[in-house]
């Protein structure tokens, strides 16, 4: 065992808010519906809704297919506003807020909160620990922050680091990193739990942190580096901590 464990890095999808069996593509069509009638309601001029929906499609896979090779995040907030002056109107930050917060809508509402993920992270609250998020993602922050709130996760996650703020995504060093000095945590006393072996596990474990795979029972997955714990529901975490403290008294 390490030293104490004082603070916990969460992946967010598929780790605390579970959107696998969620269909992104049928997400972003019913997004763009919201985002296209709450842009009408302001009097923008936008095109036709066929145009306005896959001109900004494509734009978001390109994007996200250059994202995964270099490693660098993009934003989608710049996709909208470059769309916006593309086409005519200018968006105010708290309307593109909105307007972001319109395309994610349906994919917050068909996601749901990890069983147990509630619970555990009051009682790892309650055990005096430092929680983070550190989330590959070209969803704009705020909005990620609004879907935290409504899932009743927001008040106890005091630290969150999304790629589309800060450039660049797991498993680079540097996110990990940068997500540590924000939440005032050294790698050796940091748990980060996530779903992937790659951006998550490797990428943490190269930042010299303890990694912990949240994996469904029986799913292989190839891995660079094996994880220091597995566990298959999020409750499962808190007997991990306790055997960290447990060992800190002997």
């Amino acid at each position: 065992m390490t030293g104490r464990i004082r603070g916990i890095l969460f992946d967010l999808g598929d780790t605390l808010i579970d959107f696998e069996h969620v269909s992104m593509t049928a997400m972003f069509r019913k997004g763009a519906r919201l985002g296209y009638a709450y842009l009408q309601e302001l009097g923008k001029p936008v095109p036709g809704f066929r145009k306005f929906h896959y001109r900004q499609l494509w734009a978001i896979r390109w994007n996200y297919i250059k994202a995964r090779v270099t490693g660098k995040e993009f934003n989608s907030l710049d996709v909208m506003i470059h769309f916006a002056r593309k086409w005519g109107y200018e968006l105010s930050e708290d309307e593109c807020l909105e307007l972001a917060w319109r395309f994610y809508k349906p994919l917050s509402q068909a996601a749901t909160v990890a069983p147990g993920a509630v619970e555990t992270l009051n009682a790892l609250v309650k055990k005096g620990l430092k929680l983070a998020v550190v989330s590959n993602t070209f969803v704009p922050g705020a909005v990620l922050d609004r879907h935290l709130d409504i899932a009743s996760l927001g008040d106890l996650i005091e630290s969150r680091i999304y790629s589309s703020e800060v450039g660049y995504r797991k498993p680079k060093k540097e996110i990990f990193q940068l997500a540590l000095e924000h939440a005032k945590l050294q790698p050796s006393n940091a748990l980060f739990v996530g779903d992937s072996p790659h951006a998550d596990i490797f990428g943490a474990h190269r930042a010299g942190m303890i990694t912990v795979l949240k994996d469904r029972p029986g799913h292989q997955k190839k891995m660079r580096v094996t994880p220091d714990h597995n566990i298959a529901d999020m409750t499962e975490l808190l007997q991990i901590v306790d055997r960290y403290e447990k060992s800190q008294e002997e």
